[in-house]
């Protein structure tokens, strides 16, 4: 059973008769306590509260965050080591619980972050060998700054299920040419305009593409620059992967338009994009910390303006993944 701290509602099931999706916050819980007990891990009942600093619901994954939490809640003990398992299985139980068991074709990324992110870094994953890398962050002199647009995410579910199920699709068409091709990542640009030239791709599904191919190689150009320290270099590359999102894969929206507008306009904005699903949400951005309230003023001022919306704008810093938090008398 666990309480919203913010608004006192309850929600609870019964760990023997998990109830069937209903489409509220509550099927994260029990789609975890469900992919745990599918991989014979012991769980237990548990009664909680559930709170959060930041938005939910705005593309900040907050739905990978609860199903980490719950995930260690529910194990009996508390300890995936103890179980014989990893953080990154539990990572890859959670996106099945979100995959399986509440229907969003999500990837494994944001569990991944939710499970072994390390504090004052951004995290590589190669999804295909899960090898991984903490990649420092310049956050001596710049800070991570999360502007809330207040537009809640319109269709997200439904349509980030149908943009995955076009990219697997043209995998499926360009693998009949190159059977080596087992997802976009082995799909370069030149195969994939002969696909859309012959007509074996449609338009539309052929800038879905070129978006993740595109998007890759963006993934990898900004790991090098800021391990070389070149923020000019990652402030260009997250201006592109915006327009990309935007453009190609179209899960940007007015609003998330103004928000990086907005920001990139503020002397001592580094780098801005819109970031989770789309369609609504969150924007990222990397900042100079002196310009921080010049960032704040300008996005409560300029951005209402434009979209008649109240914004809210938050500094953040990257943490550590789930686990136990201590007790101020030292217990766990």
């Amino acid at each position: 059973e666990i309480t919203l701290l913010g608004s006192g509602q309850r929600r609870g099931f019964d760990l023997d008769a998990l109830p069937r999706p209903s489409g509220a916050w509550i099927d994260y819980v029990a789609g975890v306590a469900w992919s745990l007990a599918r991989e014979g891990l012991a769980v237990r009942g548990f009664r909680g509260v559930l709170a959060s600093s930041l938005p939910v619901s705005a593309g900040l994954s907050s739905s990978a965050a609860l199903e980490l939490a719950s995930a260690w809640a529910l194990l009996d003990p508390p300890d995936p080591a103890a179980h014989a398992t990893t953080g990154m299985r539990l990572a890859q139980l959670a996106q099945r619980a979100e995959n399986d068991f509440v229907g969003v074709r999500c990837g494994l990324m944001d569990q991944f972050a939710s499970s072994l992110g390390w504090a004052g870094a951004a995290m590589l994953l190669d999804c295909r060998s899960l090898e991984y890398r903490a990649v420092p962050l310049p956050l001596e002199r710049h800070a991570l700054v999360v502007c809330d647009t207040g537009s809640p995410r319109r269709l997200g579910t439904s349509e980030h299920n149908a943009r995955r199920a076009q990219c697997e699709r043209a995998v499926t068409i360009i693998a009949r040419r190159d059977p080596a091709v087992r997802a976009l990542r082995d799909v370069d640009l030149e195969a994939l305009n002969r696909a859309r030239s012959s007509g074996e791709l449609d338009d539309e599904t052929g800038r879905l593409c070129e978006h993740v191919i595109r998007e890759n190689g963006r993934v990898e150009a900004a790991v090098e620059a800021f391990e070389r320290g070149d923020l000019d270099e990652v402030g260009e590359l997250f201006a592109e992967s915006h327009a990309s999102l935007r453009d190609l894969f179209g899960v940007s929206s007015p609003e998330l338009d103004a928000m990086v507008e907005v920001a990139t306009s503020v002397p001592g904005v580094v780098a801005a994009r819109m970031t989770g699903a789309g369609f609504g949400g969150c924007t990222v951005n990397l900042v100079e910390r002196e310009a921080v309230p010049r960032l704040r003023e300008a996005v409560l001022r300029e951005y209402p303006r434009r979209t008649n919306l109240q914004p809210r704008v938050f500094a953040v810093e990257p943490a550590d993944g789930a686990g136990l938090l201590a007790a101020t008398d030292g217990r766990a």
